[in-house]
């Protein structure tokens, strides 16, 4: 009995051995952070020795280990300057083959803000160890780095699922055939000038990574670390990837096997709403349409001719709405919208009145969407969200509406058919089911995982051979050549072979005719 309490004992204190682990989170978006903060918290919880760097701060600190904060504040304001540069509601309509290489541009000159922070140059220089760098993957290669200087075991986190920004640096198939891009709204089966283009954005993105990208982080890698790796030395360095994705609601893909898909890991048991909202929900008898348009995009800058469209078609339901709304007015607010400039959207969600959910198609919303069974209309802007938009199509259980077509009778009819056909509500529930039916919460999947690698030392054997082969050879180029050119050879040899005996026989019948003659 004693030795059953010792190893119970050593067992648990092995489990829970606290670890160093860096959070590189410096994306300045909201919904970035909050899947940042959800996974370095958890880990703090746990027992672990967590430091995170990121634009934003926790208002609570988590209890259990140490939870430590660098902050960037250039960040915020680089986010707010281009704020107000452009027009989110317009970025809709930027062919991807500008987008890719503009934000790559973008991010890359925001992504050297993060070396130029006094407290991380601080933290480079400190000395400190870490078991494990934690990096969110956004043309972020040049933070990579930060693994090498510290020692540690290099962690790629990408909050979206499989794509082509980490596909090739852990060797994972990515065919074009049937695997969209990400900022294109196509479905597995694509028609063939569908697969065209999606090859040639393809193309482009493997351009930019090679050309400018990675060149670039090159530079940045040397201007802050003199003496530190090629940026290629860094790039397929990952331990382990961890995919804010799932089968239920994404699109099954090829995934190597320190590919980990842990969607959902964010979404805790809802808490009590607000005693107004709480309300406001439970007298909604014939129901609730709740819209947000996340935390990048804000509501209250849609042109006037949008809203006003919007509200219309509001008022012509019977269900009460709930609308996340920034400004402290709305013109035109008809009796049944209520207004909210932050809504609790998972305890929303959560809510058994709520019939509807529009939104404009992020990740974490269309994560939430089928976590909670909530039918979707999706008003997508830009980035992935259409892709979202199309996999709920797909899927059966939402809709989408251009935002170019955003009218008031559009809207109406799309909101009343979602509302009034039963199949969307019944097709949201069943990915619901299989989004739930999993041996381990994705939470305690992605700590495990964590504590995996940092146990083995980085677990090599998890790792393809893919990533140490150059282009050439992975693609089989070398090969298709030599087949090539022996296939060609053995068609010419053949073909004078044949050339040959065709000759003498010719030769031979010429001459049988000349005798009988």
């Amino acid at each position: 009995m004693k030795i059953l309490i010792v190893v119970s004992v050593l067992f648990l204190t092995w489990t829970v051995q606290s670890a160093r682990i860096l959070g590189v989170f410096p994306v300045p978006g909201k919904s970035n952070y909050f899947l940042g903060s959800s996974l370095m918290r958890a880990l703090a919880e746990k027992g672990h020795d967590v430091t995170i760097i990121s634009p934003f701060s926790e208002n609570n600190l988590p209890k259990g280990g140490s939870y430590r904060e660098i902050l960037l504040p250039e960040m915020l304001a680089q986010l707010e300057t281009r704020r107000n540069e452009i027009n989110m509601y317009e970025l809709g309509e930027v062919s991807p083959f500008i987008n890719i290489p503009f934000l790559a541009y973008l991010m890359s000159e925001i992504g050297e803000i993060l070396f130029k922070e006094t407290n991380v140059q601080k933290l480079i220089n400190s000395g400190e160890k870490f078991d494990a760098v934690i990096v969110e993957q956004f043309f972020s290669d040049a933070h990579k780095v930060l693994a090498y200087n510290f020692d540690a075991v290099q962690i790629v986190f990408s909050s979206v699922g499989a794509n082509i920004w980490i596909n090739s640096l852990v060797g994972n198939p990515s065919p074009p055939s049937y695997i969209p891009d990400s900022m294109l709204s196509y479905s597995a089966h694509m028609t063939f000038l569908e697969r065209l283009k999606n090859t040639l954005i393809s193309l482009l993105n493997t351009c930019v990574h090679h050309l400018y990208l990675y060149p670039k982080h090159n530079g940045i890698i040397r201007k802050y670390f003199p003496n530190g790796p090629d940026v290629h030395d860094v790039l397929y360095n990952a331990s382990l990837v961890l995919l804010n994705s799932h089968p239920s609601l994404n699109q099954p893909v090829p995934h190597v096997p320190n590919m980990i898909e842990i969607g959902g890991f964010h979404i805790k048991p809802p808490k009590q709403l607000p005693q107004d909202l709480e309300e406001f929900l439970d007298n909604a008898k014939d129901g609730v349409i709740y819209f947000s348009m996340g935390s990048n995009l804000r509501s209250a800058d849609l042109p006037s001719e949008k809203r006003d469209a919007i509200l219309k078609a509001f008022s012509k339901f019977k269900q009460k709405i709930l609308w996340k709304w920034e400004d402290d007015v709305l013109p035109g607010q008809p009796d049944n919208v209520k207004l909210g400039k932050w809504f609790p959207q998972q305890e929303v969600l959560a809510h058994p009145n709520v019939r509807l959910f529009i939104t404009h198609g992020g990740l974490l919303s269309s994560i939430e969407t089928v976590y909670f069974g909530v039918p979707i209309l999706v008003i997508p802007i830009y980035g992935d969200q259409k892709l979202n938009a199309q996999l709920a199509i797909g899927n059966g259980y939402g809709l989408s509406l251009s935002y170019d077509e955003l009218n008031e009778e559009n809207l109406f009819q799309k909101l009343n058919e979602l509302i009034e056909n039963p199949k969307y509500r019944k097709n949201v529930r069943s990915k619901s089911s299989i989004f739930h039916d999993r041996p381990v919460k994705p939470l305690e999947k992605a700590l495990y995982w964590v504590d995996y690698v940092i146990r083995h030392k980085g677990a090599p054997h998890l790792k393809v051979a893919a990533t140490e082969l150059p282009w050439y050879k992975y693609l089989l180029l070398d090969v298709i050549v030599v087949l090539t050119v022996i296939v060609s050879l053995g068609t010419i040899i053949m073909w004078l072979f044949l050339k040959k005996i065709y000759q003498k026989l010719y030769s031979k019948s010429k001459q049988r005719k000349l005798k009988k003659n």
